[in-house]
């Protein structure tokens, strides 16, 4: 048999199909019937919403309950927004719903969406500015009477009672809530305002339905809002509920007090951190404190009396004075050693002494030389005379004293065949004493080889 693989648990696998659930479908909006809508003591809704074929369990908590303004009876046609989820104690396949709104609402927010891509063609949504923290008076836009604005007070009052804020009353609900609105913002932007030193607009008011909260999608409010000198905080409605301002506004709260949380810091938080910095403060002080005192304890275990220097400085340079003195001494016997050395090679090469032992020499040599020239001058004159001797006998002149000619061309080269001449060539000839200029009648050729006891070249 084949290993079985390993087998997942039930709350295994109801919390993998919830992740996946929720993971991978999100929020969507579902539209159906009204079925078994039961309200339990803690407040939270349970209901079913089905059609002719099917028919989906939801539950909406008691933090979403109480922003629903529509009637929740059996019967009635709602559509409703929510997240896919498992009840995994169960494994109940449930819509967790976050808003509730009557089937006719469909037609409102089809004029939002338009008016809103309307509005963010224009750039009325590009709004940034940064709002200051805590602003110097803040000016509030809502209803007197509303929780919005005890909310908003409260929250402030709580965190930074330093606040300066003043309350313009306007309506939030109606048809005369966005021309209030408008008019308001008009004035609170007019030279001066009710306070040269405002720097900040918060437009704000509690839940309510898309119809209840419809004044704020008035396309002139979002445009007031966009030009608006004073940066404009929106904080309409709850988490879930958007409206044109917020997107003109410069910032966006998701509700009244998390507005007046951004607007001011937490008055304890920032007591908190200034006892934390104090106290990083006084660590860093002691810690300081500690390395200099420790600097200090170092530079004084190296620093010494100027006595005790100069004692140490006394020793060495006496230390350095006698070493100097040995070396000098040193020093001055290795020289006369050496002087006493070379006086003694000086005395052994003496110039007096030289000088005669080369005069003696040259004595000696002066006699040699007087006896051996004038024997070496009559040798050489009898070996000039037989080399003179020899050198007349071979001499041509001497030849030529025996009634030989030397005949030579008008270029000097020497004739030694009458067939390197020619009838009429002008021919010189080197006799014994003297030369004569010949010129050559007829050539015969014959044999030139000389007979004994015969000159040639005659």
């Amino acid at each position: 048999m084949p290993t079985a693989p390993d087998a997942l648990s039930v709350s295994d696998v109801n919390h993998r199909a919830r992740q996946t659930l929720e993971r991978d479908i999100g929020e969507l909006w579902v539209e159906g019937e009204l079925s078994g809508v039961s309200r339990p003591s803690s407040g939270h809704l349970y209901f079913t919403l089905k059609d002719d074929q099917a028919q989906l369990r939801c539950a909406l908590f008691r933090t979403r309950a109480r922003f629903v303004a529509t009637p929740m009876r059996d019967g009635d046609r709602v559509r409703v927004r929510g997240r896919l989820s498992i009840f995994e104690p169960r494994g109940d396949y449930q819509l967790i719903a976050e808003a509730v709104q009557a089937v006719g609402v469909g037609e409102l927010l089809a004029a939002f969406e338009r008016l809103k891509t309307k509005l963010a063609a224009e750039g009325v949504f590009a709004n940034a500015r940064p709002l200051p923290c805590p602003p110097r008076h803040l000016l509030v836009l809502t209803s007197p009477t509303g929780a919005a604005v005890r909310d908003v007070l409260a929250v402030l009052a709580a965190r930074w009672p330093l606040a300066h804020i003043t309350l313009i009353p306007v309506p939030v609900q109606g048809r005369e809530a966005a021309p209030a609105l408008i008019a308001a913002l008009g004035l609170l932007n007019r030279q001066p305002a009710l306070d040269p030193h405002s720097d900040a607009i918060l437009i704000t008011r509690g839940g309510g339905s898309l119809e209840d909260l419809w004044a704020f999608n008035d396309e002139h409010l979002a445009r007031a809002i966009f030009h608006s000198r004073l940066p404009v905080m929106s904080a309409v409605g709850h988490e879930v509920d958007v409206t044109l301002a917020d997107f003109a506004a410069d910032a966006r709260a998701p509700t009244p007090s998390a507005a007046a949380e951004q607007l001011v810091p937490d008055q304890r938080e920032l007591a908190r951190r200034i006892v934390a910095l104090e106290m990083r403060l006084g660590r860093a002080f002691e810690a300081r404190l500690e390395r200099e005192a420790q600097r200090l304890d170092h530079l004084r275990a190296r620093l010494r009396h100027p006595g005790e220097v100069l004692v140490r400085r006394r020793e060495a340079l006496a230390l350095i004075q006698g070493r100097l003195e040995r070396a000098i001494a040193s020093r001055l016997e290795t020289e006369r050693r050496h002087q006493r050395q070379l006086a003694v090679r000086l005395a052994a090469h003496a110039p007096a002494r030289r000088l005669a032992e080369a005069g003696e020499r040259l004595a000696r040599a002066r006699t040699r030389l007087h006896i051996a020239m004038p024997r070496q001058l009559a040798g050489h004159r009898q070996q000039l005379s037989a080399v003179a001797r020899e050198l007349q006998a071979v001499s041509p002149l001497a030849v030529l004293g025996r009634g030989y000619a030397i005949l030579e061309d008008d270029k000097g080269q020497v004739v030694r065949r009458a067939a390197d001449t020619a009838p009429g060539q002008a021919l010189s000839a080197r006799i014994g004493e003297g030369r004569l200029d010949l010129k050559v009648i007829r050539t015969d050729a014959c044999d030139t080889t000389p007979q004994s006891g015969t000159p040639s070249g005659r």
